[in-house]
């Protein structure tokens, strides 16, 4: 069972979509299906052509992704049936190998986010309103 991390390709969309989708569903049970799909709609034409986003491939099948705006995390989702074995860590470390230190907004109300990053050692630095959703969000930084 072997985990590799490598650069997005085209091909990986529905994949990436669909992790998205599934670990969206569990950690943000509390956004609305119209933001929800607001989302979906935006990633493949929005988000993916302006990051930087890495897939986390477990014997030839995308589990997750790392979508990255500088040192800033766009995006951080993996499959929930691998939540807790390495491919979140390994999609972080390899933001942290290209950019050292790291920031991403999280939302408060999403504990499964907060516990990986907290393992992960990033620290609170500002806690504001997410405009479109009005739900808090933390800004949360590593420093290597």
């Amino acid at each position: 069972m072997a985990l590799t991390i490598r650069q997005y390709q085209d091909t990986d969309l529905k994949s990436v979509l669909d992790s998205w989708e599934n670990a969206s569903t569990l950690a943000h049970p509390f956004l609305t299906p119209e933001f929800q799909a607001k989302v979906r709609h935006d990633i493949p034409h929005i988000y993916l052509p302006n990051a930087d986003t890495w897939v986390a491939e477990q014997d030839g099948t995308v589990i997750g992704f790392i979508s990255l705006l500088g040192n800033e995390v766009g995006a951080l989702f993996v499959e929930p049936d691998y939540h807790g074995k390495g491919a979140g860590k390994a999609l972080m470390d390899k933001a942290v190998e290209i950019y050292k230190n790291i920031e991403l907004e999280v939302f408060k109300y999403n504990s499964i986010g907060r516990k990986f990053y907290a393992r992960y050692g990033f620290k609170p630095i500002a806690e504001t309103i997410h405009t479109e959703t009005g739900h808090p969000v933390l800004r949360l930084k590593y420093t290597a």
